[in-house]
């Protein structure tokens, strides 16, 4: 049942969520980018747009989305006969985004082994302390895997896909 868009009540909620965003470490602005874009009816919208929405400069929008980009969790997309590009959210945006992830646990993991041995070794403190942290982000990688293969198979089963726009 779709009761209509409150408009001030969208306004709160990407507010509101971009607060919790940016408790978790994701810079405010880029957390109200976000959820701006996820709170879009459109299929992505322009820095301009953003700006205008968001009620803040094109340079704030700029950083916001170069952010966002490099975690996954928004794309560029040229807008033919024009010199803005349309960001976007990727489809399944959070999949996207923890698939990003694993890649940077790989990197942690290779350069706290490294880091393990020059440190002297396991048998070290400092050496103990990050073959530590090599451990648990290999053990957090594998399960984020099997997290997103069960996750996988339950939206395939179950979840219908968000609704896009041409």
């Amino acid at each position: 049942m779709s009761v209509g868009r409150d408009e001030e009540d969208t306004r709160r909620f990407v507010e509101q969520t971009a607060v919790l965003f940016a408790d978790l470490g994701v810079p405010r602005m880029s957390a109200r980018v976000l959820m701006t874009l996820m709170a879009s009816e459109e299929r992505g919208l322009t820095a301009g747009r953003l700006a205008e929405l968001l009620a803040v400069s094109p340079a704030a929008i700029s950083g916001a989305v170069r952010y966002l980009a490099q975690v996954g969790l928004v794309g560029r997309e040229s807008v033919p006969g024009s010199r803005s590009d349309l960001y976007v959210l990727p489809d399944d945006t959070w999949y996207a985004a923890a698939v990003t992830k694993q890649g940077m646990f790989t990197r942690i993991i290779a350069a706290t082994e490294r880091g393990t041995w020059a440190l002297g070794g396991p048998g070290t403190r400092a050496g103990a302390r990050i073959a530590e942290m090599r451990d648990f982000f290999g053990f957090a990688q594998q399960e984020m895997a099997d997290v997103l293969d069960r996750w996988k198979a339950l939206r395939a089963r179950s979840l219908p896909p968000v609704p896009r726009q041409g």
